[in-house]
């Protein structure tokens, strides 16, 4: 058996630093993507950069109007935040809504976002709300920042540190679950701001992605039924054991006049 590398840096900078040294290193956040991978022979790391003793890299922020997340913040910290209950009930649900019990206190909001699932959930809060991600190098806003499956606009050595959602006046998120792992078959993320109406959708395609054409309709007139006779193209979208992309297509508009009624 090849010796793995271990390191476990205390800052972001060492981490970058290692990151760049050792580029065949898996970084580690939650490790709830990475290790089951490694299990299934889909990874074969070098060895470990894990981000767990940088505690610059953890917490929750409230500003004005807006609140940010620290990367390595877990989902069930997200889930248990009385100022994102607060101001953004959504995104605690969302983050309540991932895998088990021992998935939320393990996983981490940055390693979800970097990780880029095609059926997780976070990504279609990002998208949905118009976030924005900070890295160690810059800020990417959320329209720009999911490429394609498990592919973002991260380069080599590019850490992400925070995210920060902007509160929106109303959002909600509904998702037809895998009900073994609980990943999105499809989940709608609806959110109206002042600057519009959002609908992000993930679990559908290669990854999260928009309808326009819902965001339309909703921004003329924010009502549940503004979402019918809507019809999603099938074309491009995901058709496996859980459903076709017929299938998926359907429930796209389904799942997002729930949302808005969940918004109210």
């Amino acid at each position: 058996m090849e010796e793995l590398h271990y390191h476990r840096p205390t800052s972001v900078a060492e981490a970058v630093k290692l990151m760049t040294s050792h580029p065949d290193d898996k970084v580690l956040a939650g490790g709830q993507s990475t290790l089951p991978s490694i299990k299934l022979g889909l990874a074969a790391p070098a060895g470990f950069i894990d981000l767990a003793g940088i505690a610059q890299l953890c917490g929750i922020g409230v500003e004005a109007n807006a609140i940010t997340i620290a990367a390595m913040t877990t989902h069930a910290q997200v889930a248990a935040s009385a100022d994102i209950q607060r101001l953004i009930p959504a995104l605690a649900a969302l983050a309540y809504g991932i895998g088990d019990r021992a998935v939320r206190n393990r996983g981490t909001i940055g390693g979800s976002i970097a990780n880029n699932d095609p059926a997780a959930d976070y990504p279609a809060a990002v998208l949905g709300l118009n976030a924005t991600i900070h890295t160690n190098a810059r800020k990417i806003v959320a329209d720009e920042f999911f490429k394609g499956l498990y592919d973002t606009a991260l380069n080599p050595g590019e850490l992400i540190t925070a995210v920060t959602f902007p509160v929106p006046e109303r959002a909600a998120y509904v998702k037809f679950r895998q009900p073994a792992s609980r990943f999105a078959i499809v989940g709608v993320f609806v959110a109206r701001a002042a600057s519009g109406v959002r609908v992000a959708v993930t679990g559908a395609g290669p990854c999260v992605f928009r309808i326009p054409d819902l965001e339309d309709r909703l921004g003329a007139k924010w009502a549940p039924e503004s979402c019918d006779r809507v019809s999603v193209p099938a074309g491009g979208l995901n058709s496996d054991l859980h459903g076709s992309a017929e299938y998926r297509a359907h429930l796209i508009p389904v799942l997002a006049r729930r949302a808005v009624a969940a918004a109210g």
